[in-house]
């Protein structure tokens, strides 16, 4: 006797179920939209995301706000459970060019990098609140885009000289002005700054190393 083919066999239970879901009147989606046990209802994101922004600090709000708003805008009436990795990707291109041009833009790289980790945020809510499980969350399958090598550099030594000195010949408040330069420059430097600011007739002027 022959031995059945796996994958045929499967196939003719998966034709047997569409038949009897055609019987019942009903398809696939029916039964992916009907809720699971005790899972909550998956609301929208234009449900989802306002509760998502009171919840969070007022530092990632203003990180994200804009992106959440974007989504909402793009996908208010859709399920936080329907799109697709390949939409998110869809929607941080045109995020990528529909971005604010600045002087410092990098190409819209940051907007996309932001979006994924908006959407990171919203669905890693949705996972603990229960909404979805943790592998059917979308936005941990799409990688943020790799960042750019930065464009800034330091300011030479002679420039930072020239800076000081006009910090300390001009202002409203001169010595506050070059107290605030030498307190920004000894952060950033704090094991050199303090050998390379002598003070000369009381104000604070970085020399050359």
């Amino acid at each position: 006797m022959t031995a059945m083919n796996p994958d045929a066999s499967r196939q003719a239970v998966v034709d047997a179920a569409l038949v009897l879901l055609d019987q019942m009147g009903l398809t696939p989606a029916d039964l992916a939209a009907a809720p699971q046990g005790d899972r909550l209802p998956v609301p929208t994101f234009a449900e989802y995301v306002p509760v998502v922004s009171a919840a969070v600090s007022a530092g990632t709000r203003r990180a994200y706000g804009s992106y959440w708003n974007r989504v909402v805008e793009h996908w208010g009436g859709r399920r936080l459970d329907e799109p697709t990795p390949s939409e998110i990707r869809q929607l941080m291109i045109y995020v990528k060019t529909h971005v604010v041009a600045r002087r410092n833009a990098r190409g819209g790289r940051s907007a996309e990098e932001h979006l994924v980790a908006a959407l990171r945020c919203l669905y890693r809510r949705a996972v603990d609140d229960g909404l979805i499980t943790e592998a059917g969350n979308p936005a941990r399958k799409v990688a943020k885009p790799r960042r750019l090598p930065t464009t800034r550099r330091a300011l030479p030594d002679a420039r930072l000289a020239e800076v000081n000195e006009v910090a300390a010949a001009t202002g409203d408040d001169p010595e506050l002005d070059t107290l605030l330069l030498r307190l920004h420059t000894e952060t950033e430097k704090p094991a050199a700054a303090a050998a390379r600011w002598p003070c000369a007739r009381g104000t604070w002027i970085r020399t050359s190393a």
